[in-house]
């Protein structure tokens, strides 16, 4: 199986797994040896007192790309840390989209980097760096 097969396949067997992501319609929109995309539009149920999209979601869409990408190579991935910077309020109707992009793996730990854009116009609404560790399980049955 090609690295990409094994990412494609890592990726279906998490998203079937993920009920957080399909309860939110976040979607998986492309995946790839360390590297993952992740979309989602801010429904009027996501938005703050502020008129806003409340930080946690705009985390949580951060987070499921970061563990899309994280978990490509066949093993089991779990976040051990992650930050965020909230750069430009999103509003419901918004289209996020997620990129997660590998900065480097050492031994079981990685660190992943995460920039969400607002899909209109390109503007980043925050950039979120996660640390990963793989855990002795394999993440598909016979890979």
């Amino acid at each position: 199986m090609t690295d990409a097969e094994l990412a494609r396949r890592c990726a279906e067997t998490m998203y079937a797994r993920d009920r957080a992501a399909r309860h939110l319609s976040i979607e998986i929109t492309g995946v790839a040896p360390g590297r993952a995309q992740a979309r989602v539009t801010v429904a009027d149920s996501m938005v703050n007192g502020h008129d806003v999209a409340h930080g946690g979601y705009v985390f949580l869409l951060a987070d499921t790309a970061f563990a899309f990408a994280c978990n490509t190579y066949g093993q089991v991935t779990l976040a051990s840390a992650a930050d965020v910077v909230f750069v430009a309020p999103a509003r419901s109707g918004d289209e996020l989209v997620a990129e997660a992009v590998e900065r480097g793996r050492y031994g079981r730990s990685g660190i992943y980097d995460v920039t969400v854009r607002r899909v209109g116009d390109g503007a980043v609404v925050a950039e979120f760096r996660g640390h990963s560790r793989s855990q002795n399980e394999r993440l598909l049955d016979d890979g």
